[in-house]
């Protein structure tokens, strides 16, 4: 039986030597090339980079939706080299909760129906879950849209629909992939403060990636910039 007993040592985030590759050998590409750092708890950090510096790729790992072709990665206290699938299904749905640009919805759910799926993982009862969602959505301001799947609702409204979800289950790790980089100015901000207050709230760390120094330097302590694959600087 898994354990969710979690070592908490002030270290949300560790990672050392990571390397992640993709491709045969004679084709090789290399996304990560041995990243090495650490990122505190209740610590907000963004990392920036070009196209092709390795942000997302590394989000995906600290998500735990791919595995690091070598090094060894500590989230929230969980060594995620060490999960078998079904625990690292369950930390994905406990310990994490990501958010990305293109909001990843499921067209045929209703917006309460898709916040309700990280709690369907953790095993919540179906009347907990309804009742928790249903909360979640009011607290973004769509109490009256619980009902409406996403073609029917707006970039802003989809986007707060993804912002609960991946807050539902209040994860220590908030991973936000580009959260703003399909929205308004103003929606922007309106999210990034939903996303801001949960981690305040509930001391959470924050992984933000964004493109918008203006944003990494508003919304967080502590800016890392990758280039190629590697860590170029690290400015707190």
């Amino acid at each position: 039986m898994e354990s969710d007993r979690e070592e908490r040592d002030g270290v949300a985030i560790r990672a050392v030597e990571v390397r992640k590759s993709y491709g045969a050998k004679d084709a090789q590409v290399d996304a990560l090339r041995g990243l090495s750092f650490e990122i505190a708890d209740g610590e907000r950090v963004a990392l920036l980079g070009k196209s092709g510096s390795g942000k997302s790729t590394l989000l995906n790992l600290l998500g735990g939706l791919d595995r690091p072709t070598s090094g060894g990665l500590r989230v929230g206290g969980k060594d995620l080299h060490q999960l078998s699938g079904r625990e690292m299904a369950r930390f994905r749905s406990k310990t994490v909760g990501m958010i990305f640009q293109s909001f990843n919805l499921i067209p045929s759910r209703s917006a309460v129906e898709n916040v309700e799926l990280p709690m369907v993982f953790a095993g919540q009862s179906p009347r907990n879950r309804r009742a928790t969602a249903r909360k979640a959505l009011e607290s973004v301001g769509l109490g009256a849209r619980l009902s409406h799947r996403p073609a029917q609702m707006s970039g802003g409204e989809s986007q707060r629909v993804a912002v609960a979800r991946a807050l539902v289950n209040h994860p220590r790790v908030v991973l936000a992939d580009e959260p703003t980089g399909n929205l308004d100015s103003q929606t922007a901000r309106q999210v990034m403060a939903l996303i801001l207050d949960h981690v305040r709230e509930h001391s959470a760390t924050l992984v933000l990636v964004t493109h918008d120094e203006e944003l990494a330097a508003s919304c967080t302590d502590r800016v890392v910039r990758l280039l190629d694959g590697q860590i170029a600087a690290d400015i707190h």
